[in-house]
């Protein structure tokens, strides 16, 4: 981070400083009080259950030399502050976004925005290590993808970053556009629309607009980046923007597609590209059609910010899946696909066409709720089901009072050799003892609430 002024962190965050010296500087920001460095700003934010406002004291113990706070709020601080700055703002969360914004526009580079329903961390990641092999980028971890992950984020920037490519989540109306105000991407992607929180948006058509606010503030040179295949995305072909319109994908009446596809089953998949009148030849690492797609806004990109394709190769070949993401792993008499991070429906059949490629004896696919799905949920549930039927699985294990919509469904259109519905994930550690055979491929995956990896840890262990 930058070393900042405490005036410039005044003006940035629209502040009014109640205590502290004339001058100071800042050299980091940080929302955890148990984790500060010496020079840090002190950010104590609000939610439903905690008030970052009881921790001051211990920021300031462990380095801040500066807090914001919110006026008037009941807070008690030490006796002694000494130099330390406090600074009112009227709410420290937009106080926080107010400071990210304002540091983003210390920097000239060039600002990439990722969304969608599935797939846009494996894609913001595979934009990333593609860009990676020519200049110095900056992402967001884990999931640092919102209006609070967003801006600190940000903060890491250094001015030896000549790019940044940042996720945007979101759950509702409005979040979106929250982030890219705070951003404004010179390009934004979305990757599709799928069913993820239409619990609370009520329809993918909704889902679709609160996807498109990424390019809110897009203008002339900019570019946004649609998945062409996707039935929702490829209804704006045909709409009037300031902005350019890439779409991407697998059919040839798109902007930007592969002339030939081919699938190597586990080993990934092989894309020839026509560039500038020549076939250029890509290689996947990764199995799933839906990381063709991933890959091609990836290799766009590149392309876009004057890398070669070898360069853009090497980018590719540099990508390592983020844990508990199709992150496939070798055991001594069985194969594990462990993508427990998170499920959709969309994700759901993703994933399944991964484990049908995959070389092994039987195939079984253990499968836990879908959150957030509101009154979608069994309507959801039932159209994985319905799609199991029709790949080569072998089992399917349950988990959850939601997902046993998936075994009814596949019960009722039959086909399949063994259907267990379970309650809870030890009773799926229980059968997995019982049925396992050597080479048997294994698919766990299920929304993050339902803990899957529990089975994952049990199959680890148990070999």
């Amino acid at each position: 981070m930058k070393q900042l002024s405490i005036e410039w962190i005044i003006k940035a965050c629209n502040g009014r400083k109640t205590h502290g010296g004339k001058e100071g500087w800042i050299t980091s920001i940080s929302t955890d009080s148990r984790n500060l460095e010496g020079g840090s700003l002190f950010i104590p934010l609000i939610g439903e259950f905690y008030d970052g406002h009881q921790f001051i004291s211990q920021a300031i113990n462990n380095g801040a030399v500066a807090v914001l706070v919110k006026e008037n709020h009941q807070i008690e601080l030490p006796e002694n502050l000494d130099d330390v700055f406090i600074i009112e703002v009227k709410d420290t969360l937009d106080g926080l976004k107010e400071l990210g914004r304002n540091y983003r526009k210390l920097f000239s580079i060039p600002f990439i925005g990722v969304t969608g329903s599935v797939g846009k961390t494996t894609t913001k990641d595979l934009i990333s290590s593609s860009l990676s092999s020519k200049y110095n980028v900056l992402k967001n971890f884990g999931n640092f993808n919102n209006q609070i992950g967003l801006p600190m984020t940000l903060f890491n920037l250094e001015e030896e970053h000549q790019v940044a490519v940042l996720e945007m989540g979101m759950s509702s109306f409005g979040e979106i556009h929250n982030l890219v105000d705070i951003v404004r991407p010179n390009i934004s992607v979305i990757t599709n629309i799928g069913m993820s929180h239409i619990e609370n948006l009520g329809s993918q058509k909704n889902i679709l607009k609160a996807k498109m606010e990424i390019a809110t503030y897009l203008t002339e040179g900019d570019y946004l980046l649609l998945n062409g295949d996707d039935e929702y995305l490829k209804t704006l072909k045909d709409e009037k923007s300031p902005y350019h319109k890439v779409f991407f994908g697998v059919s040839k009446d798109l902007d930007f597609y592969p002339d030939k596809v081919e699938d190597l089953g586990e080993k990934g998949f092989t894309l020839e590209i026509s560039i500038k009148g020549k076939i250029e030849v890509f290689k996947i690492n990764y199995p799933g059609l839906h990381n063709v797609y991933n890959a091609l806004a990836a290799i766009w990109i590149g392309l876009n910010y004057n890398m070669t394709p070898s360069e853009i190769q090497r980018g590719l070949d540099s990508y390592v899946p983020s844990k508990m993401r199709m992150e496939i792993i070798e055991l001594p008499d069985i194969k594990v696909i462990n993508d427990a991070y998170n499920a959709s429906p969309d994700s759901m059949k993703a994933a399944l066409n991964v484990l049908d490629r995959l070389e092994g004896n039987r195939r079984i696919a253990i499968f836990g709720n879908m959150l957030e799905m509101g009154a979608f949920s069994e309507e959801g549930h039932r159209i994985v089901g319905n799609y199991v039927t029709g790949t080569g699985l072998d089992i399917l294990i349950t988990v959850g009072e939601m997902a046993k919509w998936i075994g009814e469904e596949a019960k009722a259109i039959g086909g399949l050799k063994e259907i267990y519905t379970l309650e809870n994930n030890q009773e799926a550690i229980e059968i997995l003892n019982k049925i396992l055979q050597k080479k048997d491929l294994v698919l766990v995956k299920g929304s993050r609430g339902m803990k899957m990896e529990e089975i994952i840890i049990y199959l680890q262990e148990r070999s």
